[in-house]
């Protein structure tokens, strides 16, 4: 791929995903694009060959990228699609890079609400909504008004929330886009603060093994029930492949605890689900995305 003069943000080849996966693992991108800005993103897939698979990354927060790498093109929107303002009416405009704690932060200064629950997502804004991401009870997309996307060929689409479908932890619309931004709608909240905010992160500091290389929940909580609960009652706890352990803090978190590869993790994650539908019949879904080739 010559992309020649024409983009303006940094390309790079075979880079390793480890330097940018919350658990620390991964195999290199073929490609690994991070643009200027949106303008320059367009150009980017404009000029992709069609072929090219495209990855798309945040904070790598709720990723798995295994030890072989990621064939096509990877792009890095953190940093990048950061800008975030008020609109009115209690509707806020966010870009698909910023990290969704910014959100809940910012509209705790504009009094807005209830958006506290952003704090907890530990990814940007894109990946919490191609995956309806959720934290202490509260889902991204009850306040989606509207997104804009982007296509393959580098072509802006607004999108009403009607035009998608929205479940727990999946969303799907239409055809091969990706989100660009979203608007929400949030009410003035007088309560709204960011002691809120803090308190609700030292309760998941308390509960979750926050500082070291893991990817937040593995698992999606089946219904009824949750997944860490599950993973306890089957002994788990502290269940280790290679340098990859289940948290004794948390069943529903996975550890790197040094020197892991995406193999461990995976075989892991494999032997989670396993142990747990022998013992309780229940099938754990991951809600960790996986992608790339094996060593």
């Amino acid at each position: 791929m010559d992309m020649g003069g024409q983009i303006r943000g940094t390309l790079l080849r075979d880079e390793p995903m480890r330097r940018h996966t919350s658990w620390r693992v991964g195999g290199p991108a073929e490609i690994y694009f991070k643009p200027a800005d949106l303008a320059d993103l367009q150009t980017f897939l404009a000029n992709l060959d069609p072929s090219t698979p495209v990855t798309w990354v945040g904070l790598g927060s709720n990723l798995l990228v295994r030890d072989g790498g990621i064939a096509g093109a990877v792009i890095a929107t953190h940093g990048v699609l950061k800008t975030m303002r008020r609109m009115g009416d209690g509707g806020v405009y966010a870009e698909a890079g910023i990290a969704c704690a910014r959100i809940a932060r910012q509209c705790a200064l504009w009094s807005l609400g209830p958006a506290e629950f952003f704090a907890g997502i530990p990814g940007t804004l894109g990946g919490a909504l191609a995956m309806n991401a959720g934290a202490f009870g509260g889902e991204t997309w009850d306040h989606v008004r509207a997104v804009r996307t982007l296509d393959r060929s580098g072509i802006l689409h607004e999108r009403g929330r009607e035009q998608f479908d929205i479940a727990y932890r999946h969303v799907s619309g239409p055809g091969e886009e990706w989100y660009v931004s979203a608007e929400f709608v949030f009410e003035q909240q007088t309560g709204a603060s960011l002691d809120g905010i803090r308190d609700l992160l030292a309760r998941r500091k308390a509960t979750q093994p926050i500082g070291l290389p893991s990817c937040g929940s593995v698992f999606r909580n089946p219904p009824g029930d949750h997944a860490a609960r599950l993973i306890e009652e089957a002994g788990l706890k502290g269940m280790q492949k290679g340098g990859a352990r289940v948290s004794d803090k948390h069943a529903n978190f996975i550890i790197n605890a040094g020197g892991a590869s995406a193999a461990d993790v995976e075989r892991l994650i494999e032997t989670v689900r396993q142990r747990v539908a022998e013992l309780f019949g229940v099938e754990l879904v991951h809600e960790v995305r996986i992608v790339g080739r094996p060593a």
